[in-house]
């Protein structure tokens, strides 16, 4: 097993207000995480070990493990069930419309990375504040990317990363953010804004119209 994805589905869907875990709501009439499976398969990845709530399943053919009380110990738990894999994408089931090429060509940039991101161009202004909200720079917006998964790991840099102190895990927001602290390459491979995270009922139904039109 040379590829392998770890699927993040273990969030609780507080924000947007559903009655069960966030990737088991239904979106165009599949659970939410079933997308996400389907484009990465499509993508010809084969193993898949999805970091679940507990009391779920996993879809057929998928590799379930119990999530853990941050982000990165879901990745941990779900890296250990593809421990043949050499290299791995991680991905949030909460981001049901990544293509399958996405999966593809950050697996391609690892070539001469340790880490390779999705991410979309900023296109808004950006102010930096303190915190009384009064502005003290306005950011160089050509230089700034709005990070999105999936995320594309050599195995041997991701669990290196994963054993930072426990202080520098919990306040990372993503696992790239890990790699930059052991001092790792992180490449970008630039997606779309089409690409979001489901976060909120207005998320969700902007998710429900575009994959609705899907074939």
């Amino acid at each position: 097993m040379e590829v392998a994805a770890v699927l993040v589905a273990a969030g609780s869907g507080e924000r947007l207000g559903a009655d069960r875990p966030k990737a088991f709501v239904v979106v165009a009439g599949r659970l939410m995480l079933e997308w996400s499976v389907a484009a990465i398969r499509a993508a010809g990845i084969e193993h898949i070990a999805v970091a679940l709530p507990e009391g779920e399943s996993a879809p057929p053919g998928c590799a379930a493990v119990r999530g853990g009380a941050t982000r990165s110990e879901s990745v941990r738990a779900a890296l250990a069930r593809v421990s043949g894999a050499e290299r791995v994408v991680v991905h949030d089931a909460a981001r049901p419309l990544v293509e399958p090429d996405l999966f593809t060509r950050c697996l391609a940039a690892l070539s001469n990375a340790d880490a390779a991101i999705a991410a979309a161009p900023v296109t808004d202004t950006v102010k930096e504040t303190g915190a009384d909200r009064i502005v003290s720079a306005t950011l160089d917006r050509s230089r700034l990317w709005a990070v999105q998964t999936p995320q594309a790991f050599r195995r041997t840099s991701l669990e290196r990363a994963l054993e930072c102190p426990e202080a520098v895990i919990r306040a990372a927001t993503d696992d790239s953010m890990l790699i930059e602290r052991i001092g790792g390459v992180v490449r970008v491979v630039e997606s779309s804004p089409a690409n979001f995270k489901v976060t909120t009922p207005h998320d969700l139904e902007v998710a429900e119209l575009l994959l609705g039109r899907r074939p």
